[in-house]
């Protein structure tokens, strides 16, 4: 047993958990924050992504310990109160989900690949970016449509703040 200190969703976060831990587990199992989905534990669906320190990570193949003194968000932790992130809010508006199994991950992916191309997308560059996300609804295009009319959203936000 180790224990592990994180910040999860901007709360501090210690818990006593064994080595070979996956992160997935204590986030839905030990933190109640089961918006983080478990779908191929392969890393190969993309479901469970979530940040660690800003950047994607496929949370069912990463070692708790890996994310010691981290700080992880998850999707429960992007909007702001009742208000949506813009991410969020284009899935929404732009039906980029069906039955949302693989949502919050696509959500988590298309944050930081947004903010990993600030000088703009194309549907291009979202359909490779996306590829290690599965979805099994929607055919994809509109998830790609919500991520392109985000990356707006999310310009404006910042531009804002």
């Amino acid at each position: 047993m180790s224990t592990v200190k994180l910040t999860v969703n901007g709360k501090a976060v210690s818990a006593d958990v064994e080595d070979r831990t996956l992160l997935v587990h204590l986030l839905r199992d030990h933190l109640g924050l089961t918006g983080t989905h478990v779908g191929c534990d392969t890393s190969q669906c993309g479901a469970c992504i979530v940040h660690i320190d800003g950047r994607a990570v496929k949370s069912c193949t990463t070692l708790v310990g890996q994310a010691n003194g981290a700080n992880v968000t998850t999707i429960e932790g992007i909007s702001k109160g009742d208000t949506l992130h813009p991410m969020q809010a284009a899935f929404r508006d732009n039906h980029g989900l069906q039955c949302g199994y693989c949502t919050p991950g696509m959500i988590m992916s298309a944050i930081d690949i947004v903010q990993r191309h600030p000088a703009g997308l194309d549907e291009e560059t979202v359909r490779h970016e996306l590829e290690g996300n599965i979805c099994r609804c929607t055919g994809y295009h509109n998830i790609v449509k919500s991520v392109l009319d985000a990356a707006g959203r999310m310009k404006v936000a910042a531009a804002a703040e």
